[in-house]
């Protein structure tokens, strides 16, 4: 039987300018270091037991035309000076044996941390519901944040994210975050 459960994950993120739309998207996986696999997207769990580890450690990981599973979050214009992210939340529970979340998020108006702790909070709610931690979905971001430490049961959150204000000559910007998990 084919075991497709990661052992480990890393982030990375990437930002492409170019007047071709697709190219730009290409540009930002390169600058990503992804570029030259082949990405399967795929929903947001982040596996038990799999370790995240550094974006150079996860390169040197990677062979081109490999088939990589991600789960990113990208954004794209060509409006000159428009303000864009793309984010990648991660909420890990304490208890390694279970799995925590992954979110993707993108935005046009949000600073790069405007973005990131909403990709975080997003995923915190995500594990916070699986694991059964009661909260109130109306408070405030740090009141929440309060009520899951105080429940020991989520870890830590953290997020990837890359930001970018639209090429003032109207070509394609394109901002990319992704996590890639390694099988």
């Amino acid at each position: 039987m084919l075991d497709l459960v990661a052992k480990k994950i890393f982030l990375t993120r990437g930002k492409g300018v170019h007047q071709d739309q697709l190219t730009s998207f290409e540009y930002a996986l390169r600058d990503a270091g992804i570029a030259g696999t082949n990405l399967v997207l795929i929903s947001s769990i982040f596996p038990p037991g799999a370790k995240l580890i550094s974006r150079t450690e996860g390169l040197k990981l990677i062979r081109p035309g490999s088939v990589q599973f991600v789960i990113y979050a990208k954004q794209q214009s060509n409006e000159p000076h428009r303000l864009m992210a793309a984010s990648v939340g991660l909420a890990e529970p304490t208890d390694k044996t279970k799995y925590g979340y992954l979110s993707e998020y993108h935005s046009f108006g949000e600073t790069e941390k405007e973005a990131g702790d909403y990709a975080e909070d997003i995923a915190a709610q995500m594990l916070a519901s699986s694991l059964g931690i009661k909260f109130d979905i109306n408070k405030s971001w740090d009141e929440k944040r309060k009520e899951w430490n105080i429940s020991g049961e989520i870890y830590k959150t953290r997020n990837i994210t890359q930001s970018a204000v639209g090429d003032p000559k109207e070509r394609w910007t394109t901002v990319f975050a992704a996590a890639v998990l390694i099988l």
